[in-house]
């Protein structure tokens, strides 16, 4: 358990405009606030949440601390989170696993996925990439779709472990495009990539931000993106939805407080974080990250949290795939 805290701009600012800080909704926090991150540092949950602290801090006058909380499939932080006070100072940067994922994979969890967690916003989608390495004869969703069939079970695709979103990703490819393929889980996507490139693998279909700059170097060939239209970190690349209608996937974020927070607390973190979220820069920086930056209303998040359950129920009981 690591806690790094964010010294950022609204520790500089003078104590007026601290104080009248510009847009800020009626409600706001008394002390500093907490994101808990309930992954390792370094990664890009603990990189988006630490460039949302930042603006975030400095509209409300007041430090935000970026605290995380790894272990447990991510059940760590969100304990920690579930059990904190429900007065808006702490909030749970949820990756799929927390409300999604573990409820479908897992034969019980040490929380209670929705009572136990608010709806405050989504903070972005990322899109995946279908990738073979730079040598391969492969040259389109197409032909990969072909070459499994011809090979059933015989190609084989990395993932960061069993129930890790480059898994599910790639079950849900293999569900639609009716094919056989075989699952090798790693700890952490870098290592399955380093055995993707030495010919110990023959594709995987994972984050954007993990596998452009390798595919920006020619070391790995990018077939297409996971999500419906094309994406703004790779414009050139089609949608595997052009070969397989239908078939959408992004890496979906969002941000959670207490449950019983009350919603006026909740309204006012909406409001000025989707005001962050609208930020130009702040944007730029998403997309640098292979990200788009969501915002929108709490009651749009929680009908996104319902898509993504129904979209994973059935490729994760057709799979049985489980994490115990």
């Amino acid at each position: 358990m690591r806690r790094r805290t964010l010294l950022a701009a609204p520790l500089l600012l003078p104590a007026v405009a601290r104080a009248q800080a510009p847009g800020a909704p009626p409600w706001a926090p008394t002390r500093s606030l907490r994101i808990i991150v309930p992954q390792a540092p370094g990664g890009t949950a603990d990189t988006l949440a630490r460039l949302v602290a930042v603006p975030l801090g400095a509209a409300y006058g007041q430090a935000v601390v970026v605290e995380n909380r790894p272990g447990g499939n991510q059940s760590v932080g969100a304990i920690a989170v579930a059990q904190s006070p429900p007065d808006g100072h702490t909030m749970l940067y949820a990756p799929p696993g927390v409300q999604i994922l573990n409820p479908l994979m897992m034969r019980s969890v040490p929380y209670d996925a929705f009572n136990d967690f608010s709806p405050v916003i989504a903070l972005m989608r990322a899109p995946k990439l279908l990738v073979v390495r730079g040598d391969s004869p492969v040259r389109s969703t197409a032909e990969l779709i072909a070459l499994a069939k011809a090979r059933p079970g015989q190609l084989t695709y990395c993932s960061a472990g069993i129930g890790s979103a480059g898994h599910l990703a790639a079950a849900l490819f293999s569900q639609m495009a009716g094919i056989e393929m075989l699952h090798v889980p790693y700890r952490g996507t870098a290592p399955g990539v380093q055995d993707l490139l030495a010919g110990r693998i023959d594709l995987t279909l994972d984050t954007a931000a993990a596998l452009l700059p390798l595919v920006r170097e020619g070391r790995l060939r990018a077939l297409a993106v996971s999500t419906r239209d094309r994406a703004e970190a790779a414009p050139d690349l089609p949608p595997i939805a052009d070969t397989l209608p239908g078939f959408h996937d992004a890496s979906f974020n969002y941000l959670l407080a207490p449950g019983r927070t009350p919603p006026e607390i909740t309204a006012s973190l909406n409001t000025t974080l989707d005001r962050v979220l609208k930020d130009p820069a702040i944007r730029a920086r998403f997309a640098t990250l292979g990200a788009e930056a969501l915002g929108g209303t709490r009651e749009e998040l929680a009908a996104m949290i319902q898509e993504e359950i129904a979209r994973w129920r059935g490729v994760i009981t057709a799979q049985g795939i489980t994490l115990e």
